[in-house]
């Protein structure tokens, strides 16, 4: 077949330097248009890169650079001593694709169909929403991000990354970086009285991924599963998603009820709790509750899921020993994480497992996302262990508990009648209580009006009823924002009141 020459003009070829692409991208970008779109036909020559270059007034590399691009896709083929050409050996339904552009995309048909398990995905949601207008006030589970010490940070990064070690830049083990590791379980057992080995602790992508394999390792469709009445939504979706059976167990001011739980589902499979300070009503399980808890996970033969989630944050007395040191059975799997204590877009956490269960549990993180990225749990690992995690820590304690009481303050001068706020002993959140009567999702959608973030107490049950509360986060905000956003939310509420009468 004899080649086309073409003396065609490259009017459709459009550069603008002001746009951010490098031009050879543009260039490039533009033929490969062409090509697919049938304006350049198979066999037809391209004039030489010197031309081209002239004809369209740049630099004879950026010719260069895009025929290369086309070359190494297939888009164009060399011939020696003749020149460029469009590739023949393009498919036809692609030479002849009527338009690149997305916006034509196809609906797609109608009988499209997932795996069983996916429809459980559809309600099962994680609130990972960004405001464009920053973090409002009152959004609970925000540290104090002014507050950390960012030069620190990126001291102990930029030291890491001045001589990387191979072990650092290549693979790692599923489990984590065996330094942080050590430190982790170093922290626990002193910390948490947790009582564990480093081989034990799998660093994980925060405590949603633990929940994640937890429940795709443990649960089977159609299990049972215990999960605090009201309750953490995270664990909720994850066991759902999972095809668990969720559970309500009621929580009182000793923690959760496990009698009840016995009497209503004595089969189930596992229970997820929040022992040293429970999600969202902040109560602390008793001694007696907890023992009861073992004993009946070790008849019946069920595994206890202990998440950890804030008990750094203890303004009276020492933090409370977790659950898992009390367990001589190995039912116990306990989570924690640094998004709460440093930063969340750090995600990093850990999960502590049983000894015979760290093998399957190493695989199935290998197989969610192979590893965390090792530089940053290195960076963590110095944090911990030269000191800098505890000096934190005792500092966003402190500053903690300060911000409470200016929540707090703050309430009884504005929310008097409207909110009923009390004094937590520990935590980074407050649950304030509406008036009877009063909607608690009505009054979030009000507050939300005025820009707050204030979750209703209501989403965490599954169960409809009980007394209308708000979740008010108070860590990550100054005074001056708490003090505004209290005046907005006593607006927000007044609206409510009204609207109700």
């Amino acid at each position: 077949m004899a080649k086309r020459s073409t003396t065609i003009p490259y009017s459709f070829v459009s550069l603008n330097g002001a746009n951010g692409a490098p031009l050879y991208r543009q260039l490039y970008d533009e033929l490969r248009t062409a090509i697919l779109s049938g304006q350049l036909r198979a066999g037809t020559r391209l004039p030489s890169t010197r031309e081209l270059a002239a004809d369209l007034r740049v630099s004879r590399n950026t010719v260069l650079n895009a025929f290369e691009q086309l070359l190494a896709e297939g888009y164009v083929e060399g011939q020696v001593g003749s020149g460029t050409y469009v590739s023949r050996s393009l498919p036809d339904e692609l030479l002849h694709a009527r338009t690149l552009d997305a916006r034509t995309t196809r609906t797609p048909r109608a009988g499209r169909t997932l795996a069983r398990r996916a429809t459980s995905y559809t309600h099962a949601r994680v609130n990972v929403s960004r405001d464009p207008q920053g973090t409002r006030p009152f959004r609970p589970g925000t540290p104090a991000l002014d507050a950390f010490p960012c030069t620190l940070w990126a001291r102990l990064l930029a030291r890491r990354w001045r001589r990387p070690s191979a072990d650092l830049l290549g693979y790692t083990e599923p489990a984590g970086y065996l330094p942080l590791r050590e430190a982790v379980a170093g922290y626990l057992g002193a910390a948490r009285a947790v009582r564990c080995e480093a081989a034990q602790v799998i660093v994980v992508a925060g405590s949603q991924q633990a929940l994640d394999l937890v429940a795709r390792l443990l649960i089977d469709e159609g299990d049972a599963v215990w999960l605090e009445e009201p309750g953490y939504l995270g664990a909720r979706a994850a066991f759902k998603s999972a095809g668990a059976r969720v559970v309500p167990v009621p929580v009182t001011a000793e923690g959760l009820n496990v009698q009840a739980g016995a009497e209503s589902t004595p089969e189930a499979r596992l229970v997820y709790i929040t022992p040293s300070h429970q999600y969202p009503m902040g109560v602390t399980m008793t001694l007696g509750r907890r023992l009861a808890l073992l004993e009946w996970a070790n008849r019946a033969g069920a595994w206890v899921l202990e998440d950890d989630y804030d008990s750094e944050y203890r303004y009276v007395g020492r933090p409370l020993a977790a659950l898992q040191g009390l367990d001589a059975e190995g039912r116990v799997i306990y989570l924690g994480t640094f998004s709460k204590v440093l930063f969340p877009a750090l995600r990093l956490g850990y999960m502590v497992v049983p000894p015979d269960m760290v093998e399957v549990f190493t695989n199935a993180r290998g197989l969610a996302s192979r590893f965390s990225p090792t530089i940053e749990q290195a960076v963590l690992a110095d944090f911990i262990n030269e000191g800098h995690f505890a000096r934190h820590i005792r500092r966003m304690r402190a500053l903690y508990a300060e911000r409470q009481a200016i929540l707090l303050d703050a309430a009884a001068r504005e929310l008097r009648g409207l909110l009923e706020l009390q004094p937590d002993a520990a935590g980074i959140h407050l649950v304030g209580r509406l008036p009877a009567g009063v909607d608690d999702v009505a009054a979030s959608r009000a507050a939300a009006a005025h820009g707050l973030d204030v979750q209703p107490l209501s989403s965490f049950h599954l169960k409809r009823g009980g007394h209308g509360g708000l979740l008010l986060g108070y860590a990550g905000f100054n005074e001056r924002q708490i003090r505004a956003g209290v005046r907005q939310l006593a607006v927000a509420l007044r609206s409510v009141m009204r609207d109700k009468s």
